[in-house]
């Protein structure tokens, strides 16, 4: 089942259905006005949107030609935003470019921060940057969206939390982030409002990908049109979202609509590309003494998306220009 939200005015927009090829949608407001609605209540409201999906889907219902440009992200705003930084490549390489070692428990003890969740970014919205010396950069994630999820879940049994699955840009300012931490109090200003793909999945809609609570898939980062980063999502997820879970449950329950990320996607194969410009420099400082690429400026663009195996785009894109505010 694919959901999304139609912009309409509000805040939280409308919660619309969509057909498995993105091209139709039909109205679920009756369902749920807002997916965040549909979250609270999913237990009597997934019956139902599943319902018409199938309907969507075999025909039963015509619906309407779904325009990206009129869609808000699945979730317009959250009760929360928890990323990981799941991939280890990715933390060991941008450690490097700032000087700082990996801690002791990289590989025992997961890292997350808490980002804002009250403004996000709708999928053809532009990158707002006030200045180039901020060092905008994209980072292309795999997240889910969980329901009520309580305190001392283990990561064995946190699928069954799991309620959807969404692709995100998580936009950072790197040159914001070594005084940012220096302070000893983690990132705020150096994260900007993160971007969505038009559109959430069940895990069931990714079949086989959706294996040991990872997406096994290939995530397609193109810059200024070029393709820079097609990194497999599953395989070096070092810890799996169950495992993010367990690790962010440890002290707390979570609310639904709470949606966590796994980090920037990487992989040590750099045929795999990249999937933020932090990582092709830290390579270039590495192979040749020092960074050649240079971060994002007013006029780039970015665009991040996932195929199914059979190249069908799971999520819809994030297309997205940057602009100077």
């Amino acid at each position: 089942m694919k959901l999304a939200t139609l912009a309409d005015g509000s805040r939280d927009g409308r919660l619309i259905v969509v057909r498995r090829d993105n091209a139709v949608y039909t109205d679920a407001a009756d369902i749920a006005p807002c997916l965040q609605a549909a979250l609270d209540d999913w237990d009597a409201a997934e019956p139902r949107l599943r319902e018409r999906f199938e309907a969507l889907q075999s025909g039963a219902i015509a619906g309407e030609p779904v325009d990206v440009a009129k869609l808000l992200a699945p979730l317009p705003r959250a009760y929360e935003w928890i990323d990981g930084s799941a991939y280890l490549n990715h933390v060991r390489l941008v450690r490097k470019a700032r000087n700082a070692e990996p801690p002791a428990t990289l590989e025992t003890d997961p890292l997350v921060y808490q980002g804002g969740s009250g403004t996000f970014l709708a999928p053809t919205q532009s990158i707002p940057l006030g200045d180039p010396s901020w060092g905008l950069d994209f980072e292309g994630e795999v997240a889910v969206v969980l329901g009520d999820t309580p305190m001392f879940t283990k990561a064995e049994d946190a699928g069954r939390y799991v309620r959807l699955v969404m692709i995100c840009n998580d936009v950072s300012c790197r040159g914001l982030i070594p005084p940012e931490l220096a302070k000893g109090f983690g990132f705020f200003t150096s994260k900007p409002s993160t971007a969505w793909a038009p559109f959430a999945c069940t895990p069931d809609e990714l079949g086989g990908a959706w294996q040991g609570t990872r997406v096994h898939l290939p995530l397609l980062v193109h810059h200024n049109g070029e393709r820079v980063g097609w990194a497999e999502a599953g395989p070096e997820m070092h810890f799996g979202f169950g495992d993010l879970v367990q690790h962010i449950c440890r002290t707390r329950a979570f609310t639904a609509g709470t949606i966590l990320g796994s980090g920037t996607v990487s992989n040590e194969d750099q045929q795999h590309g990249i999937s933020c410009l932090a990582e092709q420099r830290m390579i270039e400082i590495i192979e040749h003494g020092e960074a050649s690429t240079p971060f994002m400026k007013p006029g780039d663009t970015v665009r991040i998306e996932m195929l199914d195996s059979d190249g069908h785009s799971l999520f819809g894109a994030i297309d997205q220009k940057v602009v100077a505010v």
